[in-house]
């Protein structure tokens, strides 16, 4: 490869087949590889490079609260939760299918630590995802209504594959705030998923909903076909305090 192919690679931003050429060439093991051999090492370091690139943009986009992995999950505590399911989940089959995910617990139990957990994986499965608590949602979007944007937020959280709404049923919600909760899960329902925490159990979503009406059309849309997480036990910072 002469420099004005190395040019051209540089000009078409194929920096994996860049950078895997010159380490061949300089380390001198290309000498022992054939072209078949060869070309398949550049093109999974393009490929590795390409994924890597898009992984790191996944991930900014995410805005993940924090770092987490479903390896890093402490199933020695007793918190009700199945290793099993949350292994499986990691596979992303259930983002792919549109299935959501109901995760409830007491403050500290751990439950914004899965849902990261799972939202990162979704992005190392090349989908983008958006992670956003309730209460900064629906002032956003109130926001997104007096300035005239509300369409287009509206449209970037049904584009996303795989919405988190964390910390839901902090307060009731007003009116404006039920109604735009129901346009997305409406929008999203069988579509893409939604991935919904809260600290009140699953039988009081209705009452934080507050208006009947709304609250049965958005629940009949969440639950049926739902993965119900129901975390329990002690919170994790006290336990991490103590020891």
């Amino acid at each position: 490869m002469n420099a004005q192919t190395i040019e051209k690679v540089k000009q078409m931003k194929l920096y994996g087949i860049e950078r895997a050429y010159n380490q061949v060439f300089e380390s001198g093991s290309s000498q022992g590889l054939t072209f078949d051999e060869l070309l398949a090492i550049l093109i999974d370091a393009e490929y590795d490079e390409r994924y890597n690139r898009k992984l790191e943009r996944y991930i900014k986009m995410a805005n993940l609260k924090q770092s987490a992995s479903i390896d890093q999950v402490d199933f020695n505590t007793h918190r009700n939760l199945d290793k099993n399911l949350l292994v499986k989940l990691q596979m992303c089959q259930w983002v792919e299918k549109g299935r959501d995910i109901l995760l409830t617990g007491s403050t500290g139990v751990g439950k914004s630590f899965v849902a990261c957990a799972l939202e990162y994986h979704a992005c190392t499965n090349g989908m983008s995802t958006l992670y956003v608590t309730a209460n900064k949602l629906f002032d956003k979007l109130m926001y997104a209504k007096a300035d005239g944007s509300y369409p287009r937020e509206i449209k970037k959280i049904l584009k996303c594959d795989l919405l988190i709404i964390d910390d839901f049923g902090l307060k009731a919600l007003d009116t404006g705030s039920r109604n735009m909760l129901l346009e997305i899960i409406d929008d999203r329902h069988n579509l893409k998923p939604t991935m919904v925490t809260s600290q009140v159990p699953l039988k009081q979503w209705f009452e934080s909903i507050g208006d009947p009406v709304v609250a049965d059309a958005v629940m009949d849309r969440l639950v049926n076909g739902s993965y119900r997480i129901e975390m329990q036990g002690e919170s994790m910072r006290k336990m991490i305090a103590k020891r």
